[in-house]
């Protein structure tokens, strides 16, 4: 186990921060998207012509990626960071490092939503998972020196939990 801690809160203000740059993007994009589909150069001028449908469905995407975020900075504002020892079974906030990733300084924090966001923290790497992923949904519940068998694509990860707090 690492000597120095990684800082939770500082942790989550970084992914809010992220969350709150893709929140503006996508509404910039959203924006753009809508724009688009109700503009006078996108009406149809033949049967064929599907510009002004391909613009209304970027709008909807794009819309539905705004909720998505504001959805998950909703959720890291009520997320509530728990200490962990070998008593306590891994759940949201963990910070969980497997023994292949020890001498890499690599962590995971299960959080709510940003599955994939990565930074480097206190001389640390960590990535974020949720409990939705493969990794996530196997470290949920398990223990400090626990072994996992994780199907990742079509590859086999067999570990062992070194470290969570």
């Amino acid at each position: 186990m690492t000597s120095k801690k990684i800082n939770k809160k500082a942790l989550v203000a970084l992914i809010v921060k992220n969350l709150k740059q893709e929140l503006s993007q996508a509404i910039n994009a959203a924006n753009e998207a809508h724009a688009a589909a109700v503009d006078d150069q996108s009406v149809a001028e033949t049967q064929y012509d599907t510009l002004a449908i391909e613009a209304s469905y970027l709008a909807e995407g794009q819309s539905r990626r705004v909720l998505e975020l504001q959805e998950a900075l909703l959720n890291y504002k009520a997320l509530i960071l728990v200490e962990f020892d070998v008593n306590k079974s891994i759940a949201l906030s963990a910070l969980v490092q497997l023994y292949a990733d020890n001498k890499k300084k690599h962590w995971f924090f299960i959080g709510p939503a940003a599955g994939g966001f990565r930074c480097q923290l206190d001389g640390q790497y960590i990535t974020v998972i949720t409990p939705k992923s493969p990794i996530g949904l196997t470290l949920m519940q398990e223990f400090e020196g626990d072994n996992i068998d994780v199907m990742l694509g079509n590859s086999k990860l067999t570990d062992y939990i070194y470290s969570v707090y």
